[in-house]
């Protein structure tokens, strides 16, 4: 091994200077956006409530997607990806806060209420989960029984829902955390001992995950619209997650790499991430397509609800944009293997991506929880793009203060470290 690697094995990331100062101007205007939202009357709150449980389940994403990235890679044995673990172990890092900041925004969605009136009557509802958690929808004696809601009560109380939540985030968090500690480990004893266990937690954790992370999916978003359901929707968000995820490991190592850290990761480490962010760019689409196509062709009203609203002028536009960003973008700007070795290149794709699962989760959240008068309200819009500066500014100050605290930026002794040092294709 060079001198050059072995030197490089010492490389700690210091988290100062623009970094810093850029997250903490996004925290500055996201709180500003909250802010604002607040004091902007019965629109303003629900549009702000509906921007934190966006911002927040994006940001649990990225960080799950991290956990995810790290358990494949460990089950699948793969060598090239070891010299930038370090990133999504970073995410893996973050995930408790950001489940802690997901949880606390669901119980204050529901907590708190607001006079609506449905169908004539006026009602108390919660800004959050008012399709079934609204007082009275399953009782027979209410008149804002509702059958349909009783029939899915089970699941759908408020127990349930956010005992299942608290458990399902407190698991992949925990499971983050042990791969972490494990390779951690690892770089002061050396030896199979700590990686024979990051392999064996990593094929529990898939398993645990593969089951789960769609109930978590069903009940956190499709739940806002609790008429409906796809038993498609758990996987066409955990399609969503993964690709964003790899999308924002991607960046961070571009942007880390241009900065002067990572100088091991070479053309053929990135045009492997390209890899995996093309590939599952198009099966984002594949089950995007299956959920919309098969729902259209059947046209069976308690189906096609979810996509009538979507269909109607205030987000149609965005909803054809969606498939522009996460699908036509990749598939263009990622195709060709030159692609995928230039940094600037996949560095444009990754922010798209980025930005285009942001634009995917508000068309699952808001039609179910605002009512839009025009497509685009710049005072809407001006509040949405602050809030999710600012849960940018606070994954950025969490993640890379987490990255800060690894000794190396390499995990040295990783039995695989030599091959991802040496990976050329």
């Amino acid at each position: 091994m060079s001198t050059h690697h072995q030197h490089s094995f010492d490389e700690r990331f210091e988290f100062g200077g623009k970094a810093k100062t850029y997250s903490l101007i996004g925290i500055v205007l996201g709180v500003l956006g909250i802010l604002f939202g607040f004091i902007g009357g019965e629109h303003g709150i629900q549009n702000t409530f509906s921007n934190l449980l966006l911002g927040s389940y994006y940001f649990v994403g990225v960080c799950v997607a991290g956990v995810f990235f790290l358990a494949y890679n460990y089950v699948a044995q793969a060598g090239w990806s070891v010299s930038f673990l370090r990133i999504p172990q970073a995410f893996a890092r973050t995930l408790g806060i950001a489940s802690v900041i997901l949880a606390v925004i669901v119980v204050a969605g529901l907590l708190v209420k607001h006079e609506i009136v449905e169908e004539g009557k006026k009602v108390m509802a919660p800004y959050l989960y008012a399709h079934w958690a609204t007082p009275g929808l399953t009782d027979p004696k209410s008149e804002n029984y509702d059958a349909i809601i009783t029939g899915k009560s089970a699941f759908l109380n408020v127990p349930f829902f956010f005992g299942t939540l608290i458990i399902l985030l407190g698991l992949y968090t925990f499971f983050g955390k042990l791969l972490v500690d494990y390779s951690n480990n690892e770089d002061e004893v050396g030896g199979m001992f700590n990686y024979n266990k990051s392999f064996k937690i990593s094929a529990i954790f898939l398993v645990v995950f593969g089951f789960t992370f769609p109930i978590y999916a069903f009940g956190t978003i499709m739940s806002l619209e609790a008429h409906w359901f796809s038993t498609m929707f758990g996987w066409y968000n955990l399609a969503a997650v993964h690709v964003s995820g790899l999308a924002v490991i991607a960046l961070t190592l571009i942007i880390l790499k241009q900065n002067g850290y990572f100088s091991w990761v070479n053309e053929s480490h990135m045009q492997d991430l390209g890899k995996l962010i093309f590939g599952f760019s198009i099966f984002w689409t594949y089950v995007w397509f299956a959920q919309f196509f098969l729902t259209w062709y059947a046209n069976i009203p308690e189906e096609t609800v979810y996509f009538y609203k979507r269909w109607e002028p205030q987000y149609k536009w965005w909803f054809w944009l969606n498939i522009g960003l996460n699908f036509v973008a990749p598939l263009f700007l990622l195709m060709k293997n030159d692609d995928k070795r230039s940094l600037n290149r996949m560095k444009l794709a990754c922010i798209i991506i980025i930005i285009g699962h942001w634009l995917d989760y508000y068309l699952m959240i808001m039609p179910g929880t605002i009512e839009k008068e025009h497509m685009f309200d710049l005072v809407e819009f001006v509040q949405d793009m602050a809030i999710f500066a600012g849960f940018a500014g606070l994954f950025t100050l969490i993640m890379l203060t987490a990255l800060s605290k690894f000794k190396s930026l390499i995990p040295a002794k990783h039995p695989f470290v030599d091959e991802s040092l040496h990976h050329h294709i």
